[in-house]
């Protein structure tokens, strides 16, 4: 229990506070629990390739990294631990498409598949530890809360439930019903789990019991995740609509209407100071006023945006479907770098001293950083 107890309090530390530096770490999607896609380390301002590593398979999902090991999945079903230096370590074949990003939580890789079962697999060996099956697909991250020596990992499924399941074991621990599939990753902040679905609801549930406590009608399909900050839940729908909300008082505290140009949104709002940054299906990256949603700027790129932003204190680190990948200023939204990967690329970087991973659509798994003279 004691060893159990160090983890967790480990991870609550790093995922629980903006102020602590977690620039080793991106262990989970979007770096933390609350899905918020900053770091406190700088990036490189001309960042140079260091190597590409070809997987094979097409993928959809988002590199993790946990001491060094970047994780991630594909469309064949391989989970594919990669060290440092660009070689596979392992691979564990789930026989089922691994849409979104694994998470890494103690010695474990968790992760959902297109068949419904999410597992857990040793991440030095890439050997199965537990799994737990949905009823239906997984096409969402897992998240973790942590209270104590308590601990949940959190998932949605199209079976219309939030599952919760024990890190330890794999054995429920409580699920919540929703009215439609949930595609997204529930985010996690301040003792409560905040999540969409396709019913067109945002709900908040207690980690500890599972007890839906609050819900806000938005009444449109919710096809990502919010993020969060202080009591705020950031967020888009499938019209283009961007919100944000006060998860204590159910209010809308400022929406930016869609129209039919917009697209979905299918992006994470990134957060920073008085920054929230989101990429939209109508091929522009967007930043605003976090308090009042005033336009700050705007960028367009020559693809639909459905990866996720992540915000240094003066950078901005995306992708899009026109293949490229672009460092933005966060003050004024002017390009500093890009890269030409050469296809289209939709998964949100990961982002750890100083480095960056991107997994591209054909499945390459690239990686930058500043080259060693």
């Amino acid at each position: 229990m004691n060893h159990f107890f160090t983890i967790s309090l480990l991870f609550l530390m790093i995922s629980s506070s903006d102020a602590q530096d977690s620039s080793a770490e991106w262990p989970l999607f979007r770096g933390k629990s609350d899905l918020a896609g900053r770091i406190e380390s700088e990036l490189p301002s001309s960042p140079k390739l260091l190597w590409s590593l070809k997987t094979g398979a097409t993928t959809n999902s988002s590199p993790v990294i946990s001491e060094g090991i970047v994780y991630f999945g594909n469309d064949k079903g391989s989970l594919i631990a990669v060290s440092p230096d660009g070689r596979v370590k392992w691979k564990y074949e789930a026989g089922s498409s691994i849409d979104a990003a694994p998470m890494v939580f103690g010695n474990k890789v968790i992760f959902g598949a297109g068949d419904g079962i999410l597992r857990a697999v040793d991440k030095v060996s890439g050997k199965l530890i537990w799994s737990y099956t949905t009823d239906n697909q997984i096409a969402g991250s897992a998240n973790v809360w942590v209270a104590g020596n308590k601990a949940g990992i959190v998932a949605g499924s199209y079976d219309y439930f939030l599952h919760c399941v024990s890190p330890e074991t794999g054995k429920v621990m409580w699920k919540v019903e929703t009215e439609n599939y949930i595609n997204g990753t529930p985010a996690i902040l301040n003792g409560k789990i905040v999540f969409g679905g396709c019913d067109g609801m945002i709900r908040v549930v207690d980690p500890l019991t599972g007890r839906q406590k609050d819900t806000i009608n938005i009444g449109v399909y919710i096809a990502s995740s919010p993020a969060l900050n202080l009591n705020m839940a950031y967020f888009g729908d499938y019209d283009g609509t961007k919100y944000c909300v006060n998860i204590s008082t159910k209010k809308i505290v400022w929406k930016i209407q869609g129209n039919e140009d917009s697209g979905a949104i299918l992006a994470i709002p990134a957060i920073r100071n008085n920054s929230v940054v989101i990429g939209s299906e109508d091929k522009y990256l967007y930043c605003y006023n976090s308090s009042d949603g005033k336009l700050l700027w705007k960028y367009r790129t020559n693809g639909r945006i459905t990866g996720s932003a992540v915000l240094t204190s003066t950078k901005v680190l995306f992708t899009g479907m026109d293949g490229f990948i672009y460092m933005l200023g966060l003050a004024d939204g002017k390009k500093l770098w890009s890269f030409n990967a050469g296809t289209p690329v939709g998964s949100s970087p990961a982002v750890i001293n100083g480095k960056f991973f991107i997994l591209t659509e054909d499945g390459r798994l690239l990686a930058f950083g500043e080259r060693k003279q």
